[in-house]
Order: structure tokens, then sequence, then C-alpha cells
């Protein structure tokens, strides 16, 4: 589907065309990845509806967010995120080497039924504190036990598993600790055309306050379907 740029100048694309012409692993540090979170947010704040993202997600929100996969070196996300999605192999094409997934566990709380641990052809990396291993679980995993200093994490990536560019696809309380720790360079955030109301519920960053506010460049704004496709970068 076409998605029209609203700013910083009006045309057209796709997200293919989009992410392509991203260049995220040109823009990598020397030492760690460059981090991109993805999410996806109601007009009122809301970052999940019963606990999920999919009924916030459209079309639009969905080409991107499976045009970033086939472009990232790894796909980041929290061990809660991976439970409550249900993640599964990380490309939908059983031709192409799905990018390397990447999980954070403080506890390994993972069940071995999560599909992507049962993707055979799927490599993956858990950054944990914890001892002992997933049981069960038939894909390609790794552990990188450096507990939850996260910097450290990343530079291992970059040195030991040639990791350019990280997508992350949070959760927000993940996304929380690699903000503090500055080491988010974007945000991807789609604004859907609805609202979730309810009392609480967790917004894109949920844990402890942040030690400052974290400043943001709008850099585009694309819409299609009634959502709006933002993305701002992170000075540091």
């Amino acid at each position: 589907m076409q998605l029209e740029r609203l700013y910083p100048r009006a045309g057209t694309s796709t997200a293919e065309e989009i992410v392509t012409a991203m260049d995220l692993a040109e823009r990598a540090p020397a030492e760690r990845p460059y981090v991109v979170l993805n999410m996806v947010a109601s007009l009122d704040g809301k970052a999940t509806v019963d606990g999920r993202t999919k009924r916030l997600g459209g079309e639009a929100d969905g080409e991107l967010f499976h045009a970033l996969r086939s472009r990232a070196d790894a796909v980041m996300a929290g061990a809660g995120t991976v439970r409550e999605e249900r993640y599964g192999r990380l490309s939908k094409d059983p031709d192409r080497e799905p990018p390397l997934a990447v999980i954070v566990s403080g506890r390994l709380a993972l069940p071995a039924d999560v599909p992507l641990l049962q993707a055979s052809d799927q490599r993956v990396v858990v950054i944990t504190g914890a001892p002992g291993r997933l049981e069960g679980a038939t894909a390609q995993v790794e552990y990188l036990r450096v507990g939850d200093d996260l910097p450290l994490a990343l530079a291992r990536l970059r040195e030991d598993h040639g990791v350019r560019w990280l997508l992350c696809e949070g959760g927000p309380t993940l996304n929380s600790h690699l903000l503090a720790a500055s080491l988010v360079d974007e945000l991807l955030l789609t604004l859907a055309p609805s609202l979730a109301g309810g009392e609480g519920g967790k917004t894109i960053v949920d844990g402890p306050p942040l030690p400052d506010l974290v400043g943001a460049e709008l850099v585009t704004v694309h819409e299609a379907g009634g959502e709006l496709l933002t993305r701002w970068r992170i000075p540091h």
C-alpha cells in the first residue's frame, strides 16, 4: 500500500521504500548497534489493549512492522512481550533466514512452547543474569549472562554477532531501561486512530521516572488509513 508523506514534504512511498531509505546500518556507532524502537499507541496513549498490541495496529503499521524486521540485523524484545504476544519465527518467508532474535529476561520465565523458541532455524540470544536454560526449546539458543548491563549486552551483540542495527519492539519496561541508559537512537511511533480508555494501562515507556526528559527530533510523518506513522531521532 502507498503511504502519504505529510512531513517534511509531500510524497508517497511504500513501507519497504521508507525502511530502505533510512539506511540504519550505516548509522551504527563503533561500539554498539544503532537502536530503533518501534511502537504503536492509541490516541489516549495506551500501548496495549487487553495486554496485546494486535488490536491497535492497522494495515500500514503492519507493513512497516514487517519491512523493519526484514531489514534488521536483530530484533529485541522483553520476555514478557515475547510471552504475551506469542512471538514466532521472525520472518514470514520460509525461504529467508530470519534476523537474530534477542530476548531480555531477568528470570528466564519463558515457556518453551512459545513459537519463536520452537523454530529450528531461528537463532536466539537470551540476555539474562539467571542461571539455567530454557528447557524444551528447539531454536538455536545462546545465553548472554550479563545481568541487567544493557550497554555491555549491546556491545557484545555488535562484537560477537555483527549486529549493526537493532530493532526493539518493547515492551514498555525494556524501553524505559534502554532510554535511561541513553541507548535509543530512534523512535518509530504509530498513532492508531482509536481510543482505548480504561484506568491505568501502560504507555510505550513504563517504569521508574527517567533521569531527565528525553528530547526527540521529528524526522518524518506518513499517513495511511488514518494511522500516523512518525519517526523521531533521539539526540545524544
